[in-house]
Parts: structure tokens; sequence; C-alpha cells
């Protein structure tokens, strides 16, 4: 298999380097990660400007690309032709905080995942729910090496060549992982505020913050999944119609008025 792997945390981040490592136990690698943060990006499609691409190295040696454009470019670019030999899929991750519920509309790692599947190869999306305050250094290692084991299970089955699997790890010792939950999207709760302040010109300007999102774990969500310690694996589709609401429109009986 050759595998491009990317990430929105910048191609220097601890994750990604984890990830490398094992992804080379099962396939050939090729890294194009942005060259700084991206997180909470959304899905970014760089158009008016141009995008550079700069050769560069892992802590091991490991040859990379950097690019300044986010992590949905970094998986164009690759899959339209920066690299020439053909991918089977591309790895996104791994990101150093949960993406849960809706999340995955804000987040980068996520939408690479997604442009994968927009180009019509297979995406996975990886992220780790690290414990609540926690400010130390995380090991990806075990995260990275259950990834790959994951990764190479799915590619063995007969898959969509659309598929998008966003997985999120608990941050509990591998022992303690109770299994893999396959999940739906659960609730997220989000609890932002703005922040206004002013520049020593006298120009307001704004920050939003806000505390740490909670979320609804309410049983086969992801939230639920990664608060009983369970790996979740969440199946995403491109197509965003609310087919429920699709009759309920139509008996609106919304007319053109000229």
């Amino acid at each position: 298999m050759h595998i491009l792997l990317t990430n929105d945390d910048g191609v220097y981040a601890p994750g990604l380097f984890a990830l490398a490592q094992s992804l080379a136990e099962i396939g050939e690698v090729t890294i194009v990660a942005p060259d700084r943060n991206w997180s909470a990006s959304g899905h970014v499609k760089t158009m008016h400007r141009p995008l550079r691409v700069n050769e560069t190295n892992l802590r091991d040696g490991t040859l990379a690309y950097s690019t300044d454009g986010a992590p949905s470019d970094c998986v164009a670019l690759a899959l339209l032709g920066l690299v020439e030999k053909e991918i089977d899929l591309v790895v996104s991750g791994i990101n150093p905080l949960a993406n849960v519920g809706h999340d995955v509309t804000y987040s980068g790692t996520v939408t690479a995942a997604m442009e994968a599947a927009i180009c019509g190869v297979p995406g996975f999306a990886c992220s780790i729910d690290p414990p609540e305050g926690y400010k130390g250094d995380i090991d990806y290692r075990t995260v990275a090496s259950l990834a790959a084991s994951i990764i190479a299970q799915v590619m063995g089955c007969n898959h969509p060549k659309q598929l998008v699997l966003n997985m999120n790890f608990p941050s509990c010792p591998e022992d303690q992982i109770e299994g893999i939950a396959v999940t739906r999207l659960g609730l997220r709760v989000y609890r932002d505020s703005l922040v206004e302040r002013e520049d020593p010109r006298g120009r307001n300007y704004y920050w939003i913050g806000g505390e740490a999102p909670t979320g609804v774990a309410d049983p086969g969500t992801d939230i639920w999944a990664l608060a009983n310690n369970f790996v979740s694996i969440t199946p995403l589709s491109l197509d965003l119609t609310d087919k429920g609401m699709l009759a309920t429109l139509e008996a609106w009986d919304i007319k053109l008025k000229r």
C-alpha cells in the first residue's frame, strides 16, 4: 500500500511522527503536511494564491514535504500530481484532541480525510482524547500502533472508494481499552465566548475563546465510546443532505414569486 500521511498540527508534530513510524510497517508512506498549525481550519481549498512546497526531514531523517497550504490542500496537492506514485489511502493525524460530534466540520484533521474521499481515495482521521486539563507530553505510540492495525484491516475489506472513517482513541493504557465501537456522531456542547479588547492604537479586536467543549454521552455515539474507554470509529458521508427534512420541505409548498 502507498499511504499519504498528513495532519493539521504541522509537519513536525509528534502525533504525525508516531503515525509515520507505525504506518511504515504496513506500507510505503509519503508525508505531505502543513508547515504550521492549522487546527480548526475546516475544509479549505486555496485557490487565490500560489502554494509553496518544500522538502524537509522529520527528526529521524524521514523525508517529508511541507506546504503553506491547509491540510485539505496537502491532500489535493498530492493526489493531483505532486506525488507521482498512485496513492491508495490517506491518513490524517494524530490530532492531540478528540474530534467528535460537530467537531468534524471544524477539524482540519477530519477534512483532510474528506478531501481524500472527494478524490476517490479512502481517508482515515486519527485523534486522541487526552484527560481533561492534561498538559504533559502525550504518548502517541500506542495510538499510532492501534491505528495502523485498524487501517490495515479495513483496507483488506471490500470498502468503497469514498470511505471516510473518523477514529478517536481514549488516552488510557492499552490494557484498559475496552475494544472498538462503531459509532455515530454525538452532540458536542460548545461553551464559546467572545473576548473584546483594544489594541495600542485604540482599535477593537476580538478573540473567540471560552471553556473546553463537552459532549452528551448518549449510548452509541463517539462521545459515549471515549467516555467508556472504547476506540470510536465513525463512518462519515460527504452527502450532507438532511433526508428526513426533504418531505417536510416539499410539504411547505414554497413558491417562486416573481
